[in-house]
C-alpha cells in the first residue's frame, strides 16, 4: 500500500505540473483519498463527442500500479465500449492488457482515444455496438451527438 501511495503521490505531481500542457484532461485527486480520482476529458474532435465535456471516475486498488484502477463514465455517453446506465468501459487497459507503465494520465488519453475509434465488436452498449455492426454509422453519430448536446454539454441560459 505504501508503493501505490508514493505512486499516485508522484503522478498527482506530474499532472500539477502537466496542467497547462494537456489541455483535453484534467485529473483531480481526491483531498480526502488519495485512491479517488476524478477526471474530466474533452470529446476528441471530429467525432460526435466534439464539444463535449466528460467526467471520469477513478477507484484506485491499493495494489496499483499492479493493478488497474476501476474507472467508469459518470456523464451519460452513447458509446459501443460503454455500459450506457453503469458507465464501464470495456478496454483492454484496464482488464487483462494492464502493465504498471500506464499512468491515470495515460488512461485517459487512451479513453480518448477510445471515443474516436470505437469498436463495435466487443460492445457494453449493445444499440452502439448494432447500429456500426450494421453500418449505421449515420444512426450512431446522431445518437451520440444528442447524449452528447444532452449530457455533457454546458447549458445555455
Amino acid at each position: 500500500m505504501q508503493a501505490s501511495r508514493a505512486r499516485l503521490f508522484k503522478e498527482y505531481k506530474e499532472v500539477q505540473r502537466e496542467k497547462v500542457a494537456d489541455l483535453d484532461i484534467q485529473l483531480v485527486c481526491d483531498d480526502s483519498n488519495i485512491f479517488k480520482w476524478t477526471a474530466l476529458i474533452k470529446g476528441p474532435s471530429e467525432t460526435p463527442y466534439e464539444g463535449g465535456v466528460f467526467q471520469l471516475a477513478f477507484s484506485v486498488p491499493e495494489q496499483y500500479p499492479l493493478q488497474p484502477p476501476q474507472v467508469r463514465f459518470l456523464t451519460k455517453i452513447f458509446h459501443p465500449n460503454v455500459h450506457f446506465k453503469t458507465g464501464e468501459i470495456c478496454l483492454d487497459i484496464l482488464k487483462n492488457a494492464w502493465s504498471p507503465a500506464w499512468t491515470l494520465q495515460s488512461v485517459c488519453r487512451a479513453i480518448i482515444a477510445l471515443m474516436a475509434h470505437p469498436e463495435p465488436d466487443s460492445p457494453l452498449n449493445c444499440d452502439s455496438g448494432n447500429l456500426l455492426r450494421s453500418g449505421d454509422v449515420r444512426g450512431f453519430q446522431s445518437m451520440a451527438k444528442m447524449y452528447t448536446r444532452l449530457a455533457a454539454m454546458p447549458k445555455k441560459g
